[in-house]
């Protein structure tokens, strides 16, 4: 394809549901090309979720479509690729951080300036469950009856990693415990006002506490948005073929992982997306 054609490309999507995501239907080269990526990264804050059926990028494939994006970022660990899944062979040392991923969650909500987003791509399909759902935090924050949003405008939360690991093992023992504690704690805005006008609901499962507010008042507050923002509207169910590849954007949307066999296999890569805006 010569370079006066790809100056011609447009961007081929469907809309999934009104409220949340986007098909993109284009070739694995145009998507490579780099020309889609600033119609791909708008479309990415409007809808959520995109979805590339039956890519199949390479691992190398995957991080030039990232980098294309706007940047690409090494995960915590150092590696380029972070492969998901619950099998020890594969991912022995992340097999507990990895449990926490099966409740709403943000990604990064303990770092400065969380990614902006990430994309996954299907390696190893599960017996069973192991769709990945996805909530749309900004179109959630504009249904809000307008009374709700003035009570909620300047409220911060209290988030921490190890209020995130409670959900999948309530009962640490002391040592876990002070490690996880040791991750440390943010005070984050309930409402997030991006830099681009538009505002979205920070929430999930690292939520402990708004600031001022009683535990069980915090928890009628951070449950019943969590609730609301993940209702059917504004939710998206991703059930996987192998070469699939689905990116979120971090910023402005919950995701989480359905349950399945853990000794299935179950194997997607990750790569992310370097982030640009702090938490405000």
């Amino acid at each position: 394809m010569t370079v006066a054609q790809f100056n011609r490309l447009k961007l081929e999507a469907e809309t999934i549901k009104p409220k949340i995501g986007a098909r993109i239907l284009n070739p694995k080269e145009q998507l490579l090309s780099g020309e889609l990526a600033a119609e791909i990264n708008d479309l990415l804050e409007q809808r959520g979720v995109l979805v590339f059926p039956l890519v199949h990028f390479t691992d190398e494939e995957q991080i030039q479509f990232t980098n294309t994006l706007g940047g690409f970022a090494r995960e915590i660990r150092g590696q380029d690729v972070f492969p998901i899944s619950l099998d020890r062979n594969v991912n022995q040392e992340a097999v507990e951080y990895l449990k926490g991923s099966l409740f709403w969650h943000i990604d990064g909500t303990m770092n400065p300036v969380p990614i902006r987003g990430s994309i996954l791509s299907s390696k190893v399909l599960p017996t069973w469950g192991g769709n990945t759902e996805f909530a749309n935090c900004y179109a959630a924050y504009d249904d809000l009856p307008e009374e709700t949003k003035a009570e909620i405008e300047d409220l911060t939360v209290t988030h921490s990693m190890w209020v995130s690991q409670l959900y999948h093992c309530p009962e640490p023992t002391l040592k876990q415990l002070e490690d996880w504690q040791s991750k440390g704690e943010a005070e984050l805005p309930l409402v997030w006002k991006h830099k681009s006008g538009r505002k979205s609901l920070v929430l999930g499962n690292t939520a402990q506490q708004v600031v001022g507010k009683s535990l069980a008042e915090s928890a009628r507050i951070l449950h019943g948005l969590r609730e609301f923002a993940t209702s059917e509207p504004y939710h998206y169910s991703h059930e996987w073929s192998v070469g699939d590849a689905v990116m979120w954007d971090n910023t402005g949307s919950l995701h989480r992982a359905m349950p399945y066999d853990p000794d299935c296999g179950r194997l997607l890569h990750r790569t992310i997306l370097m982030g640009d805006e702090t938490f405000a």
